[in-house]
């Protein structure tokens, strides 16, 4: 298949950890990608939450094409746009509140990414659990229309309103080596949704990564299924997401 390949990184590349510096890059997995990157002629990118910066530094010494903080930044063929902090003022002065307001509460982290800041609740109990939620709700609904909050897995994160992962993937697909290519897309979590309808939306393919509802048209249960397919796709094996079990 003639397709652009896109790749969420936690939860779909890596297991998820209970912190986000604590994640692990299988073996191997580089290697994969910058093979199948060179297979796909240049038409692969990560499509993260994450800053870019924090990707490099994973996957490093590879630098692929990515979209970071949801597509806030934006690189492609090693020109990057998009995610300088101190065009948010607004959202840097919630991100101080937040700090303020959690730091009473155990094992809740607060992940400032600069353009975008993301509450993590994943080790927190119940109660503390429920108290980020709700500061990090606050948070976004004190910021208005120009952020929206996406809720994912024990975590809630505030972006800019204009930034998503479809309008990320749509601005690669507009340009080479991505135009004219069928846009495949892999994520494992509510914010992944709505790029999963916008990738179906233009004739593309979606793959949900691990349970729950989706709009995705096909399933891997866990990210080392993930790794095996990318796997056999870098050394050659047949690229037909569409032969994947159905979601």
């Amino acid at each position: 298949m003639d397709c652009a390949l896109f790749l969420d990184f936690d939860g779909t590349l890596v297991d998820i950890a209970p912190r986000p510096d604590a994640v692990t890059v299988e073996p191997g997995l580089v290697g994969d990608l910058q093979a199948l990157r060179q297979r796909l002629n240049g038409a692969l990118a990560i499509v993260s939450g994450r800053p870019i910066a924090q990707i490099d530094g994973f996957l490093a010494p590879a630098a692929l094409d990515a979209a970071g903080l949801h597509g806030v930044e934006l690189r492609r063929d090693g020109a990057l746009s998009g995610g300088r902090p101190d065009d948010h003022p607004n959202l840097r002065r919630q991100v101080k509140r937040l700090r303020a307001d959690a730091a009473p509460l155990a094992y809740v982290l607060i992940e400032d990414k600069g353009a975008s800041v993301a509450v993590h609740w994943r080790l927190a109990d119940a109660a503390d659990a429920q108290r980020a939620e709700a500061l990090v709700k606050d948070a976004a609904a004190a910021l208005g229309s120009e952020y929206r909050l996406q809720l994912g897995k024990a975590v809630g994160e505030i972006v800019p309103a204009r930034a998503t992962k479809a309008v990320a993937i749509r601005a690669f697909m507009a340009e080479p080596p991505y135009a004219g290519r069928r846009a495949v897309f892999l994520g494992d979590d509510k914010t992944d949704e709505i790029a999963f309808a916008s990738v179906m939306e233009d004739g593309g393919i979606a793959i949900r990564v691990g349970d729950g509802e989706t709009a995705a048209a096909r399933r891997l249960p866990d990210p080392a299924s993930v790794r095996a397919l990318l796997a056999s796709w870098a050394a050659g094996g047949a690229i037909d997401p569409e032969s994947l079990p159905p979601a």
